[in-house]
């Protein structure tokens, strides 16, 4: 069985494989992404994020209060030189139920898109909706993904930039048809201590030959962006993921959200102290205390 932690861990990895599990338990527990005999499939694509996302949902799974599945899954797309053995062989060696699903995404793609053009949308689409067929075959209810922070706010920036709407990447969403409930329990984590935590665990990386060649991806200008942000004031990223769940609609301009014709009545804004507060969601939904537990026995 691969092991959770590397022989002659540091202080310093240690400190910060704690940390990643418990702003995971947290991000859990916030938007209450896992609950008691869940089925919860997780998307392998053989990157640092899914392989962390893995990891830190199995020591919480060791930990936690309550039950539920981990079921990983692999997609092989046929990408060229795609290496067919690394994920099962990883997964397998971990001691963890999981799949790999082989469809021809690739031929499609390559046929569908013309040369030099952005093949991620068509891609991601097929990806989809593989995934939502294997799960509704699984009897699985709960998708996990490996978006993290950053991706959350690069696609925030994404959607402004591109397609003139205040969107970003929810770290929980049903899907359109209303079967599918999407998680993206690494939606409090920073790439930069992914990278880290999965550079020290010497993950068996798989490229993506489709589409990580794209040097003129929008999204790799945007995180190019974020990046010389981040280098000029640090911080700057986490507070822009922060100001996503603080919104103040009454400051906006989206007429269908808020009433700005008929502003007769006093506008009563937020307790501000109450925000995203544990305490505020537990009293929301009690049925939330077995699950905080996650982030809290983590550090113990």
């Amino acid at each position: 069985m691969i092991p959770q932690i590397p022989i002659n861990a540091t202080n310093n990895f240690l400190k910060l494989r704690n940390k990643l599990i418990g702003l995971t338990g947290k991000a859990i527990t916030d938007f209450n992404m896992i609950e008691n005999n869940d089925r919860v499939l997780v998307c392998m694509s053989g990157g640092k994020d899914s392989y962390s996302l893995l990891m830190f949902l199995i020591a919480l799974k060791e930990r936690a209060p309550i039950h539920f599945d981990i079921i990983a899954m692999n997609l092989d797309q046929k990408q060229p030189d795609f290496p067919a053995n690394v994920l099962p062989n990883f997964l397998k060696d971990l001691g963890i139920e999981h799949l790999v699903v082989t469809e021809d995404t690739y031929s499609i793609v390559k046929e569908k898109i013309p040369s030099g053009k952005t093949t991620c949308s068509l891609c991601s689409r097929l990806r989809r909706g593989i995934i939502y067929r294997t799960a509704k075959e699984l009897r699985i209810n709960k998708i996990a993904l490996g978006h993290h922070r950053d991706d959350i706010v690069e696609t925030l920036f994404l959607n402004m930039f591109f397609g003139s709407k205040l969107k970003a990447m929810p770290p929980k969403l049903i899907s359109n048809d209303g079967e599918n409930i999407i998680i993206r329990p690494l939606a409090y984590c920073s790439e930069k201590e992914i990278s880290s935590y999965a550079s020290r665990m010497n993950f068996p990386i798989i490229p993506c030959n489709l589409c990580g060649s794209q040097e003129n991806l929008q999204r790799k200008k945007i995180k190019e962006m974020l990046m010389a942000w981040e280098r000029e004031q640090p911080g700057r990223i986490n507070n822009i993921y922060n100001a996503i769940s603080n919104v103040e609609l009454s400051h906006l301009g989206d007429r269908r959200l808020y009433n700005f014709e008929n502003l007769n009545q006093p506008i009563k804004e937020k307790d501000d102290e109450l925000i995203f507060t544990e305490d505020l969601i537990r009293n929301l939904n009690p049925d939330l205390s077995n699950i905080a537990s996650f982030a809290e026995n983590i550090a113990s």
